[in-house]
């Protein structure tokens, strides 16, 4: 659920950037490389999405993500962070999780969606240019405006909206859903994924997460059983879950503080 990585510098930027802001006559090969692949597998997904293989289409963005998260985090790894790649990064995010979700969606469902009638090819369309500008807005806003929590993002990452879409998408293309209700099912999910990247809800940042501290040796065996059960459930519907899951944390969150502050107000 990454987890708008790519705070890659101390002030929260995305991308490999950070510490070295003046510019030189190069930039740094092996951080920037891993930025490439990741709009290398956004483009990939356009492409396989227009030739109908949704399901390459919707791993495609998947390994954006990974490749999203490794850039940031080799560029602390080597001290290679730099304007350039805070701002290249910035930009392939654009294209693999912005552009590409809305492109692969709008494949996916405007096309059968249209068959209903002109309202709702027009309505399939809005949805997904609506996905591509939040995720435009999300993304500047994150550039510019100074995490007032480290712990959380404000609004739900880029990555992660994207992954709900390409998890969705995935599992409709491997079961072949048809049918009215699903395709507009589709692009409200589409259209609320982008609402939720532009929302003020805290998500969890996962950047207090120490991955090299001690565990209890009862959480190892978590290990085994989420991979049992993301081979016996599914790739894709585990995926789907994941991130339907973090993308729902938030709002689910502040529902529920708001009943608990109006059962405690109406106690008192």
């Amino acid at each position: 659920m990454n987890i708008e990585s790519q705070s890659h510098s101390s002030t929260d930027t995305e991308g490999p950037g950070g510490a070295d802001q003046r510019p030189g006559r190069g930039v740094y090969l092996l951080p920037n490389l891993i930025t490439t692949a990741s709009m290398f597998s956004g483009f990939y997904a356009i492409v396989a999405a227009i030739d109908g293989n949704f399901s390459r289409a919707a791993m495609a963005i998947f390994v954006a993500m990974v490749c999203d998260g490794l850039d940031g985090r080799i560029a602390r790894w080597t001290n290679t962070q730099s304007a350039f790649g805070k701002e290249y990064d910035s930009l392939a995010d654009m294209v693999s999780f912005g552009v590409t979700p809305s492109i692969v969606a709008y494949q996916w469902g405007v096309e059968r969606i249209a068959e209903y009638g002109q309202q709702w090819g027009r309505f399939g369309w809005l949805a997904s240019f609506f996905y591509a500008v939040c995720a435009a807005f999300r993304l500047a806003r994150f550039n510019v405006r100074e995490a007032k929590d480290k712990r959380y993002f404000e609004g739900l990452p880029s990555p992660s909206a994207a992954g709900c879409v390409a998890g969705m998408i995935w599992v409709l293309s491997e079961f072949q859903v048809t049918g009215l209700p699903k395709l507009i099912l589709c692009f409200v999910v589409t259209a609320t994924m982008g609402a939720l990247m532009v929302s003020k809800f805290s998500y969890w940042s996962g950047k207090t997460l120490n991955l090299r501290g001690k565990v209890p040796w009862a959480s190892l065996a978590l290990v085994p059983l989420g991979y049992v059960i993301f081979v016996a459930y599914g790739p894709a519907e585990t995926l789907l879950t994941i991130f339907g899951v973090y993308a729902a944390s938030a709002p689910l969150v502040w529902v529920w503080r708001k009943l608990r502050r109006k059962r405690r107000d109406s106690v008192a």
